[in-house]
């Protein structure tokens, strides 16, 4: 009889919170708009130029059109990066200025569709290599735009390879046609490490997995055997059969990058809150080391494999 009382109790209690709920309409009025920077220095084989590029924010609730898109963009900023040695200015480069035989590699490096891009995207690269890029090496970026200086510092930490690879028939029922691939890491113990990865498939753009990042918690110091999922875009649909899977006959890259703790917190935050969606789900605020504005300017020591997934 108490356990009906209680539990009749509830229900009344939750009835009268529903019916007293008003509405939320979240404020979506335009604020000051911020800068948000999404900047990338590399070293090792394989390594992507030097860039860096300049956008406005918009409200969290608001609708693009494509015709709005290239407004976004900032032009005409000064970008500089200090190697310790030497102050470098990253020249301002558009797409639309760019000869058409160039075009499908910057597309590459910057991790876009060619075929599905229209707007005019502007980037500020070191176009020349003048930078001095090498692990242990602070990068400071200085940014002059629309009456606000930003600035940050990221470093290129020691690269720590993977090895090992090794093609494995996929758990659950025999597939012919793919293959699960692992790999091995020898972590040096004592240190905080970082990583992030990306996968290509048949010379398409290396993208990273919806979790790209991971830190050595639980493996610091040891020889590490763990699988390598294929990454795939997000919004192009989810096929549990097929997921992290490798075709076999398919000629794939992956891309292993060491990053260090400031460009850790940003992706793995990010990560997050791409992947936590839902009306439950909790807020999560994006880590920045931009001081003065939003986004990430973040050192890899990269490395880059191409293989072919063989055949059963």
């Amino acid at each position: 009889m108490k356990y009906l009382f209680q539990l009749s109790l509830m229900l009344f209690i939750s009835v009268l919170l529903v019916s007293c709920e008003e509405n939320y309409i979240p404020d979506t009025s335009v604020s000051e708009q911020e800068i948000v920077v999404e900047g990338y220095i590399e070293y090792g084989e394989g390594a992507s130029p030097t860039y860096v590029i300049l956008t406005r924010s918009i409200p969290f609730i608001s609708t693009i059109k494509a015709d709005q898109f290239s407004s976004l963009f900032i032009k005409k900023a000064t970008v500089t990066v200090f190697d310790g040695t030497k102050n470098v200015n990253l020249p301002e480069l558009c797409l639309d200025q760019i000869p058409a035989d160039l075009k499908r590699e910057v597309y590459s490096v910057l991790g876009l569709n060619p075929d599905s891009t229209t707007s005019n995207i502007c980037v500020y690269a070191d176009i020349f290599n003048q930078l001095k890029r090498e692990p242990g090496r602070k990068y400071d970026l200085i940014i002059v735009a629309e009456g606000k200086t930003l600035t940050a510092s990221t470093t290129i930490p020691n690269y720590i390879p993977i090895y090992g690879f090794k093609w494995k028939e996929p758990p659950g029922k025999p597939r012919d046609t793919l293959a699960e691939l692992n790999v091995k890491i020898n972590d040096p113990k004592g240190f905080k490490n970082y990583y992030r990865y990306f996968t290509a498939t048949q010379g398409g753009p290396l993208i990273p997995p919806f979790g790209s990042v991971t830190d050595d918690a639980i493996f610091d110091g040891k020889e590490f055997e763990f699988p390598l999922q294929r990454a795939q875009r997000r919004g192009g649909g989810f096929d549990p059969e097929t997921f992290g899977l490798y075709r076999r006959g398919d000629s794939i890259t992956v891309k292993w990058c060491t990053i260090d703790k400031g460009h850790f917190d940003f992706w793995n935050t990010r990560d997050f809150s791409a992947s936590s969606g839902g009306p439950f789900a909790a807020y999560t605020r994006i880590s920045t080391n931009i001081n003065g504005g939003l986004g990430i300017w973040g050192g890899y020591a990269v490395g880059v494999y191409s293989m072919k997934v063989p055949p059963k």
